[in-house]
């Protein structure tokens, strides 16, 4: 061992005087300089996107990052999609076009609202166009006012009344002028869109349990949104007159916000125009705009440019976007040129105040007509039009009432969850096939909660103490550095006195952290157990204990997803801790003698890193407290991961470490058979799983551990 450590580029700290307590690494005063300390990221920061040098390792990320936001937006895997039965009715003749009133069920008892604008005399099949709106007052029902008009005609981003002051419904009629099928909807609770309130979201009830509740099972008002958005593209392309092969999306604001996760995650759309706001700079101030774990790792930029390559116009304006040009677009530019495609993405600033303004609107109305192939000579002026009062547009009347069915917030939660157990029921498994979805699907998530494992050379020491011997041991203390975050583990290796090999080793996880390991400055019965079993030990602190306390965070309380969207939880943070100890431990051992315990609420921890880990590893015992978060009853709690439920909780977590042994201590059910027992039957190792209810004693733990 001691050639090893004298192997390695360390900064070596030698006075022995003065040395801290046999179980710390710092010496007095100091800390690790961890980042995850101090402040947390929050949605105005700065996101730069970074693209990849390959096509192929974009292609990776690409799947990668898609599959992030879908586990983030509670659509991984996506929900059933149930009949759509739209109503449309109450047609109203324009000079070149129509306008029908639209709802639809996005999923029974939920219902989208919108106008459908269609060309006059078209023939054959004509391109779509879904329009989400974004956050203007009353959304589809925008009247900016006569004197707002009048300032935006002085100022040059308007050239006419009509346009001005209706600016949503001059984008629909354009488009339906120049020949395509226009659907503008509803953003959940605006407009026609009132089962519940769009800044409230699931939570109406302001209740912090329920607020726990739709993290733990990955509920999100984004997610909803963007189902609508997903079945608003269902039902343009059920229509008859719309051609499938030229579909375009454009909003601003937060109707930009839809337009680019929409076409992140759909191939269907072939053209997308989202407009301010898309930027390096904030990434979205509503609850319809982030969701934990979305933009950890990411940033709209990136996020655009999944769409890569097809066309993507966006603009920018004298708000969070108005670098754009500068910042976002070159590395955009970069992305598509390895497609050999970087004329197909195109970004331009005009210094108006944020909105869709004429020039915006006429620089989309040219990218439309080259890319959907309209045919008109350019450039495209927009017309004038006969604006619609907006409560001639509103879709629910005597005759058309909003279905007696319509459900609020508690309704759409229950289906959310109902449709969460009926695709993970689909996955259990059973056999070898369903194993291996199973851990598609489950093992996804998870890696999207905590983050993949790092790299075998990602972990090193950062920082090496001197080494101090007792009777049995010698105890080596160091902080380790993991590449890319900036994290910092405390970390007390002890190994046994004159071992040339140990028999294994043991990352060792407790409340109290590596304190837990000593009595005094003599080690604890525990340790000198597994020392004489010639066993050594790496015990780190990890996030928020021991020397790594306190961490200074707090979770919004308006929305967990304000935090945790830019931020992983405690959890998760402490989890990656756990790998990355474990990580720098099978850079020394074969993978097969590098084993782990938890106890207490470590012993979750310990668990969702073994299962993030993969195969490979040696023994594992645990004790979890607390299987399915029942004790989590407030978003400040550092235990809270959001998606955790969903998934199945800690009895589905678990069943990711078949076929390797494990000990888990914790009470008895069902699902510890339902998903874990079954994963060890389908792996050929039943044998290799306990489960036993509590307590346990240190003695029996580790006679099971080094039999």
């Amino acid at each position: 061992m001691s050639r090893i450590l004298a192997g390695l580029s360390l900064l070596m700290v030698s006075s022995l005087a003065a040395q801290p307590p046999l179980s710390k690494v710092l010496p007095e005063g100091q800390t690790t300089g961890d980042p995850r300390l101090s402040r947390l990221k929050t949605l105005n920061d700065d996101f730069p996107f970074h693209p990849p040098q390959t096509l192929e390792a974009w292609q990776q990320r690409r799947e990668e990052l898609r599959r992030q936001l879908l586990v983030a937006l509670g659509l991984w895997p996506l929900p059933e999609k149930t009949p759509l039965n739209p109503v449309i009715h109450g047609r109203m003749d324009r000079d070149e076009y129509t306008v029908e009133k639209v709802f639809f069920a996005s999923l029974p008892g939920h219902y989208v609202s919108g106008n459908l604008y269609r060309p006059k005399n078209a023939t054959g099949k004509r391109p779509g166009v879904l329009c989400p709106h974004g956050h203007w007052a009353n959304g589809r029902f925008y009247d900016a006012g006569e004197a707002n008009a009048k300032k935006q005609i002085e100022i040059g981003a308007e050239k006419r009344m009509d346009g001005a002051r209706y600016p949503l419904q001059a984008r629909c009629a354009m488009l339906a002028r120049m020949g395509c099928v226009v659907f503008h909807y509803d953003m959940v609770g605006v407009a026609d869109s009132q089962q519940f309130g769009h800044t409230a979201g699931f939570t109406a009830e302001n209740d912090e349990r329920l607020k726990v509740e739709t993290e733990l099972w990955q509920q999100n008002f984004m997610g909803l949104q963007t189902w609508n958005s997903i079945r608003a593209l269902d039902f343009l392309l059920s229509l008859d007159d719309v051609d499938p092969q030229r579909i375009g999306v454009t909003g601003a604001s937060g109707g930009g916000t839809q337009t680019f996760i929409l076409c992140a995650l759909d191939d269907r759309p072939t053209v997308a125009f989202p407009a301010v706001m898309v930027s390096t700079s904030m990434q979205g101030g509503c609850i319809c705009e982030n969701a934990s774990y979305l933009r950890i790792g990411t940033g709209n930029v990136e996020i655009a440019g999944l769409f890569a390559p097809k066309p993507l116009g966006m603009t920018a304006a004298n708000d969070w976007t108005r670098e754009m040009e500068t910042k976002g677009l070159p590395e955009l530019k970069s992305l598509y040129r390895l497609y050999d495609a970087e004329d197909a993405v195109m970004a331009k600033y005009y210094p108006f105040e944020h909105n869709y303004n004429q020039v915006s609107r006429e620089l989309m109305y040219n990218w439309f007509n080259k890319h959907l192939r309209l045919g008109f000579p350019e450039p495209i002026e927009e017309k004038p039009f006969q604006p619609i009062p907006p409560r001639e547009l509103s879709v629910y009347d005597a005759e058309h009432p909003r279905p007696k069915d319509a459900t609020g917030a508690e309704g759409v939660r229950r289906w959310f969850r109902e449709q969460a157990e009926k695709s993970l029921a689909a996955v259990a498994p059973a056999d070898a096939g369903a194993l291996s979805r199973f851990r598609d699907v489950v093992g996804t998530a998870l890696r999207v909660m905590v983050g993949p494992p790092p790299g075998r050379d990602d972990v090193q020491v950062a920082t090496q103490f001197e080494s101090i011997e007792t009777d049995k041991a010698v105890v080596h203390r160091m902080i380790l550095g993991v590449k890319g975050g900036g994290e910092r583990v405390p970390l007390i290796w002890i190994s046994p006195k004159g071992s040339a090999e140990p028999r294994g080793v043991v990352v060792w996880l407790d409340p109290r952290g590596k304190a837990s390991l000593f009595e005094g400055d003599q080690l604890a019965p525990v340790a000198k157990t597994l020392i004489a079993q010639n066993f050594a030990l790496l015990a780190p602190d990890v996030l928020g204990v021991g020397e790594q306390s306190p961490v200074k965070r707090a979770i919004d309380k308006r929305f967990v997803g304000y935090t945790l969207g830019y931020n992983r939880p405690i959890l998760a943070e402490q989890v990656r801790d756990v790998m990355a100890v474990a990580t720098f431990a099978r850079q020394k051992h074969p993978s097969n003698k590098v084993h782990f315990v938890g106890w207490g609420d470590s012993g979750s921890v310990v668990l969702l890193a073994r299962a993030a880990l993969g195969e490979g590893f040696g023994r594992c015992a645990v004790e979890v407290a607390d299987p399915w978060w029942r004790t989590v009853r407030d978003t400040q709690d550092p235990r809270l991961l959001p998606g955790a439920l969903r998934y199945g909780g800690m009895p589905a977590f678990a069943a990711l470490c078949a076929p390797s042994e494990l000990l888990v201590i914790a009470e008895d059910s069902q699902e510890w058979k339902r998903w874990t027992v079954s994963a060890y039957e389908v792996s050929g190792a039943p044998k290799n799983w306990s489960q036993r209810p509590g307590p346990i004693s240190p003695e029996e733990l580790l006679a099971w551990l080094a039999r």
